[in-house]
């Protein structure tokens, strides 16, 4: 009895085994960190960096700022000044610019 019951429990962890192992972890969308990490891995490869050129080349561009943050900046002050340009007060300003801050860019 002892002997069927070990099978049975080897059997079922072999089993979830191969569940766990055939859920897709590469199903998720890369992290900003590592789209950015690739772009810069690439822009290094592509200018043939080796040793200490290719280190301080990827940490000088690892520490950029990221290009959404400038591009959220540039539309707020867009957005800022056609609410200034409409003469915009209150909740009509509030609404407007919530509407222009939430429009994808062209």
């Amino acid at each position: 009895m002892k002997k069927l019951l070990s099978t049975f429990a080897s059997v079922g962890f072999a089993l979830s085994l191969g569940v766990i192992a055939a859920t897709p972890a590469a199903a998720k969308e890369p992290t900003a960190q590592q789209q950015k990490m690739a772009t810069c891995n690439t822009d290094a490869g592509a200018k043939d960096l080796k040793g200490d050129d290719r280190k301080a080349f990827m940490k000088s561009c690892l520490s950029n700022k990221p290009a959404k943050a400038t591009t959220q900046q540039e539309k707020m002050k867009t957005c800022n000044v056609d609410a200034g340009a409409k003469e915009l007060k209150g909740d009509e300003r509030k609404a407007f610019m919530k509407e222009c801050l939430s429009n994808k860019p062209a």
